[in-house]
């Protein structure tokens, strides 16, 4: 998905006719819309319903039945591209402010909803939804079809408990072009549903942050408030002051990557750009990671999970199933409590971010939770040991032409311990991080062949004591495989044919021990996606996407599974259980038909 305008990804789609790996090296010059086919298909058929494959969201027992739902926003997104966000004023619902004031349960989940529908011809569009500042969903658009799409986006939102229950403004900024060739307007409703326990909860529910404070750019502008980060020495800031008595303070980072770096993890080294003599081919190398830092200090860093947007590599691939993250975009958590001896100074401390090797353009903010200590004025804290040693990054490279192979590795640990006395006593913390990467990029039959394989090892921890126990031991550990195979065969003239095959996954282990007893969880999100298409004149005309998930999620709060495949917005089967069962599970397989798909072409029902 790239923010540019529409003359630019002509050119760009041009160039991948005339330079061999300029049509492996950078995948996003095959983000060919299947909404621009030359046959298009009957607009009398119904919409049709794309979706992420992801584990529901319910209300936990003992919660009411039915949620209280309020219309937050409700937009057209037309020519919105370089405009400003739609915006509408917040007020806390009713049924929130009597919880609060002590009228009803407390709140037990809040959810926020984006239901969007769509006709006609567009590309995938980034959208950010923000309330008072502080970013609530980060998400891609489905590309739609001439008969129409429809999709759902949910996402837990209760973190943000304290936010919700201040009036404030909502601004929801979706990039959007529309002209003789590009038709497709996105119509949006942003509904927030909250739910209340009708009983205390057993045990207590984890406590959410008492403030939430926006690290972001400020209304008004003609962009979303995200922070746009165009290269490598380009740090973006925001200097704030935190309250005197903040006893715990995590960082909540939102990260997405777009034009040049949207496939980053397939980018050469520059010097195999150099030695080719190619033009307008993303380059720095296939790593990149987002720095997070205090008063120049690093505190933390995101190696983010590598989200393949509904147009990326094969758009036929995302029909109707979308790729992992795409519609709902993860974040990550830095808990800076360690540092807040550094900060409790009452004055204005810089809050900063950076990517390594970044190209343009990277969309980065982030929220800062900060817990308050009610019973006194003041906290006071002193940082006891930091170990942010810099970047272990190793690339080794051997080409001849336009073929070649390029391995590269890296390592990264930070980690920091420190102590914050408030009333609560005198609570001794430490987060760590530790990551770990692996990427291999293939160039083959010169330069028209590309296969990445990548791992990425995310491990990180919190620990919490006071004199006499531990409180809180949590670890969680993410596994994030990645392999993309594409090929341009059959040229002829100006048409040739791209076969791709994607596998993507997520492995993420999670337990946590405390007061609040043990939690454990442990999830499997497999995709893989195999697709042809013959391109003419820069025009999809003909081709064939399949796409089979397994989704696996067990924990001590239940369970869900499901297995689910697609070909060509068909649905081929769809099952699903969590009932906990293991049988359920054990049916499942991400194999997909090994047969070449290359030359199975279906005109007008793409």
């Amino acid at each position: 998905m790239a923010p540019s305008a529409a003359a630019a990804i002509s050119s760009i789609l041009l160039l991948a006719l005339l330079h061999p790996a300029a049509a492996t090296a950078a995948r996003h010059r095959h983000r060919l819309g299947a909404s621009l086919l030359a046959a298009a298909p009957n607009v009398s058929q119904p919409p049709t319903t794309f979706f992420e494959v992801d584990r529901p969201i319910r209300p936990p027992r003992g919660s009411s039945a039915g949620p209280c739902s309020t219309l937050l926003l409700s937009g057209t997104f037309g020519a919105t591209y370089g405009r400003p966000p739609v915006t509408a004023a917040y007020a806390p619902p009713a049924c929130l402010a009597a919880s609060r004031a002590g009228g009803g349960g407390a709140l037990a989940l809040a959810v926020l909803e984006w239901s969007a529908d769509c006709r006609g011809r567009q590309f995938d569009r980034i959208f950010g939804v923000w309330l008072s500042g502080a970013e609530l969903l980060r998400s891609c658009t489905a590309e739609p079809r001439p008969n129409g799409i429809l999709w759902t986006v949910s996402r837990d939102v209760t973190r943000y408990a304290a936010l919700l229950a201040e009036p404030g403004e909502v601004a929801v900024y979706l990039g959007n072009l529309v002209d003789k060739t590009y038709t497709g307007v996105y119509h949006a409703n942003l509904t927030l549903h909250l739910y209340f326990h009708d009983t205390p909860p057993q045990p207590p529910a984890q406590q959410q942050a008492d403030l939430i404070v926006p690290i972001s750019r400020s209304l008004p502008l003609n962009d979303g408030q995200w922070f746009a980060i165009q290269n490598a020495t380009d740090v973006q800031s925001k200097k704030l002051a935190i309250p005197s008595n903040t006893y715990r303070a995590v960082l909540e980072v939102f990260v997405s990557f777009h034009s040049d770096d949207e496939f980053w993890y397939t980018n050469p080294p520059n010097d195999y750009i150099q030695a080719n003599n190619l033009s307008n081919v993303p380059g720095n190398g296939a790593f990149r990671e987002v720095v997070a830092r205090v008063d120049g200090e690093v505190v933390g860093a995101v190696w983010p999970f590598t989200v393949i947007y509904t147009g990326g590599v094969n758009p036929l691939l995302w029909r109707p199933i979308t790729g992992i993250g795409s519609f709902n975009l993860p974040t990550y958590d830095i808990d800076i409590t360690p540092f807040l001896g550094k900060l409790l100074d009452g004055e204005e401390h810089d809050f900063g971010f950076g990517v390594t090797n970044a190209l343009d353009v990277w969309y980065i903010d982030a929220n800062l939770h900060l817990w308050l200590d009610h019973n006194s004025e003041k906290t006071t804290g002193s940082l006891l040991s930091y170990d942010a040693s810099g970047l272990d990054l190793n690339v080794n490279s051997e080409f001849s032409g336009l073929d070649g192979q390029f391995v590269t590795s890296a390592i990264r640990h930070v980690s920091a311990t420190g102590w914050v006395k408030s009333s609560y006593g005198e609570v001794t913390t430490t987060f760590y991080q530790r990551f770990r990467y692996e990427n291999s990029n293939v160039f083959s039959k010169n330069g028209t062949v590309q296969i990445t394989n990548q791992t990425i090892d995310a491990k990180s921890g919190i620990f919490t004591k006071d004199a006499t126990a531990v409180l809180l031991s949590e670890e969680l550990h993410k596994i994030f495989p990645l392999y993309i195979y594409t090929g341009t065969t059959d040229k002829v003239g100006d048409e040739y044919s791209l076969d791709s095959l994607v596998k993507l996954g997520i492995n993420e282990k999670k337990t946590s021990g405390g007061k609040l007893g043990f939690l454990y969880s442990s999830l499997h999100n497999a995709q893989t996606g195999r697709g042809t298409m013959r391109v003419k004149k820069n025009l999809v005309v003909s081709g064939l996407g399949k796409t089979h998930q397994v989704y696996k999620y067990v924990g001590t709060d239940g369970c869900y599974f499901r297995d689910v495949s697609s070909r060509n917005y068909t649905i081929l089967f769809d099952r699903s259980d969590d009932s906990c069962s293991k049988g359920a599970y054990s049916r499942a397989s991400t194999k997909l038909n090994d047969q070449p798909a290359r030359r199975k072409l279906l005109v007008n029902k793409l």
